[in-house]
């Protein structure tokens, strides 16, 4: 079978800085990516290289960060008052936030982000609220491990149930 819309993709993978080889992401044949090829999850140059691609082929290739995950936003850079850190004892976080740390944070309209800690003031947290690969060039390397039609069931949930996928 052929990847094309509405089939079970198995592959294993890695994912690494075009720039610096630095290696980001390592699947395994034991621990493979599993997901629905077409359902708009993915980045959409990742499934286009991926397109009628079969069980036992091999890929290799470059996704540039503007079609990946964007060029890096100064204006995704912010300081937060540091009174959004303190717990209900009046006291920082110093356990919990730290330089390098992600965090879950929620914006004024209550959607859920996550930034990096880059600095800490006595007046404020500066964090890095873009994606961690924003800028980055990736190369991806690796090979396609079994293809399948996918199920009624697992269309309408609209992910991958059994092995390698979600269980309810």
């Amino acid at each position: 079978m052929k990847i094309e819309n509405n089939m079970v993709v198995s592959v294993n993978y890695q994912l690494s800085k075009k720039d610096t080889d630095e290696q980001v992401e390592q699947t395994s044949k034991e621990h493979p990516f599993v997901f629905i090829f077409g359902n708009g999850g993915l980045l959409e140059d990742f499934e286009t290289n991926l397109l009628s691609k079969k069980t036992g082929d091999t890929f290799d290739f470059f996704i540039d960060h503007k079609r990946g995950y964007g060029v890096r936003e100064e204006q995704h850079l912010v300081n937060i008052p540091i009174a959004a850190f303190l717990g209900e004892d009046g006291k920082f976080d110093d356990e919990g936030v730290k330089v390098g740390v992600t965090l879950p944070m929620v914006d004024n309209e209550g959607a859920r982000l996550y930034g990096t800690v880059m600095e800490i003031s006595k007046d404020f947290v500066k964090m890095d609220f873009n994606h961690p690969l924003a800028g980055q060039d990736l190369h991806f390397k690796g090979e396609v491990l079994d293809v399948r039609a996918a199920t009624k069931e697992e269309l309408a949930h609209g992910h991958v149930h059994g092995e390698h996928g979600h269980h309810h």
